[in-house]
């Protein structure tokens, strides 16, 4: 099957949280036998950022980890929309695109006979609807969501008829627990973002650090003064952007982690954890979370990760996955193996192929003959 996506960037993660579940997707499928395409506009945002920041070299070191992902460029300012969509049998277009583009695939869905989903991993169907209703799907055969609360949101309001749950999962083949000599207690990556979660990460990360005198360490990007200063003050180091290829290397040299989910997620999209503890769990660190609603039952809290309904308790989990090594090595290893069981891109892509027949896909299509099973 060709399989063409349109997404904001395959090459760059630069603030670009959906970066590890793309390339993980694309790689499994590409196992499978399938033709995949990943278009990106030119001069996109995240990738510009990567090379000012951190220039060309380390922008393509991604290719080291991911030797078989090939990233296709097009000119935003005139597409070459027929050339892009030309023999494709499905098409996935992602929410960070321009309305312009969204509906422009649409149009072309019927001259070229290809069937198209929408895939949407943001919280904009809830804090901004303006912006969705921008969107024309009028051509389109589905969505894709990260959550059943935005399933729901999708078919109240009528944007598309068929909407399947697609939550992000973790590339196990990458993301798995490492062998490292420990450089510290704490790490945590994130980007510090649009302050929605400032509060959060004030009560949930940065305090209890403080308090605690762990040696702790923050990547990410964004990070306006305050929150630099309030790092510093607590002494925790600051190690800017870090690769998601290199998440799991700087995982293995702590102890714990802890998940801080943003506010629109906590307050308006239960069941969505972001990819975080995907991550996380799949390279066997202990995690631990401030409040957030497994609406879904995804996780098992309490045994694949533990929980903190405010700071105080934040500090009191910590101390005992940091103390009692027996409570660490069980959190990793139930966090691990219920990736291994039902969250990693294989099972996504397997969701995928379901949602295939259900558009009518033949099996021969839906199973090439070198498909070879993939073991996480």
């Amino acid at each position: 099957m060709k399989i063409v996506m349109f997404y904001h960037s395959l090459a760059s993660d630069w603030n670009h949280g959906n970066a590890h579940f793309l390339r993980g997707t694309v790689k499994e499928l590409l196992k499978r036998g399938h033709d995949v395409q990943v278009y990106e506009p030119e001069g996109g945002w995240s990738l510009e950022n990567l090379i000012k920041d951190h220039g060309e070299a380390k922008a393509a070191e991604y290719k080291e980890y991911y030797p078989m992902l090939k990233t296709l460029f097009y000119d935003s300012a005139n597409p070459d929309y027929d050339t892009m969509l030309s023999g494709a049998d499905l098409v996935i277009v992602h929410e960070w695109n321009e309305p312009e583009l969204v509906a422009a695939i649409g149009r072309k869905k019927e001259e070229h006979g290809y069937k198209l989903l929408f895939h949407d991993t943001h919280h904009r169907a809830v804090s901004e609807v303006e912006s969705m209703n921008r969107y024309d799907f009028t051509h389109y055969d589905g969505a894709l969501v990260f959550g059943e609360v935005i399933k729901h949101i999708y078919k109240d309001k009528g944007w598309i008829d068929s909407v399947w749950t697609w939550h992000e999962a973790a590339d196990a083949d990458l993301f798995k627990p490492l062998d490292s000599e420990k450089e510290g207690d704490l790490i945590w990556i994130g980007n510090w973002g649009d302050n929605e979660r400032t509060e959060e990460l004030m009560e949930f990360l940065i305090k209890p650090v403080k308090e605690l005198g762990l040696k702790s360490k923050v990547y990410g990007v964004r990070y306006p003064d305050e929150a630099l200063q309030a790092l510093q003050d607590a002494g925790i180091a600051y190690g800017g952007w870090l690769p998601n290829y290199k998440v799991p290397e700087v995982f293995a040299k702590y102890r714990v982690t802890v998940h801080v989910p943003r506010g629109p997620y906590v307050k308006w999209l239960p069941g969505i954890p972001t990819i975080r503890p995907f991550e996380a769990m799949a390279c066997g660190i202990p995690l631990i979370s401030s409040p957030w609603q497994d609406a879904e039952n995804l996780f098992t809290p309490g045994a694949d990760y533990l929980t903190a309904g405010n700071g105080e308790e934040m500090k009191l989990q910590l101390q005992r996955v940091l103390n009692d090594e027996s409570i660490a090595q069980t959190l990793a290893e139930n966090g691990r193996n219920t990736i291994l069981e039902k969250h990693t891109c294989a099972h996504r892509v397997d969701e995928l192929e379901t949602i295939f027949k259900e558009l009518g896909f033949k099996e021969s299509l839906i199973h090439p003959k070198q498909y070879k099973t993939i073991q996480a």
